[in-house]
């Protein structure tokens, strides 16, 4: 049940976020501000070694995963960076 209650959880928060990034530019730096320290604090994670378990449930996210989801993070925060802050959009 938990599980179910994540996905769902993940899923709202996506689609409210692409919406929002979309059409505010506003909302895009600040997603450029939460990428960025996201992406440090998984990227320490990885490299402390360091499991992180999922509250509620028995699943443990590895250090390699942290890595991984770093680097993502990381593309997302230069993504939001450039469309944020970088290129301006015609009116």
């Amino acid at each position: 049940m938990i599980i179910a209650l994540y996905i769902v959880a993940a899923v709202v928060m996506a689609v409210g976020s692409i919406y929002l990034a979309w059409h505010y530019r506003d909302f895009r730096k600040f997603l450029a501000g939460a990428f960025f320290v996201s992406s440090g604090i998984l990227f320490y994670l990885y490299l402390a070694d360091v499991s992180v378990p999922l509250l509620g449930t028995s699943f443990v996210e590895t250090p390699q995963i942290s890595g991984d989801r770093s680097i993502v993070h990381f593309i997302l925060f230069l993504l939001c960076l450039y469309f944020g802050f970088v290129r301006k959009l015609e009116a």
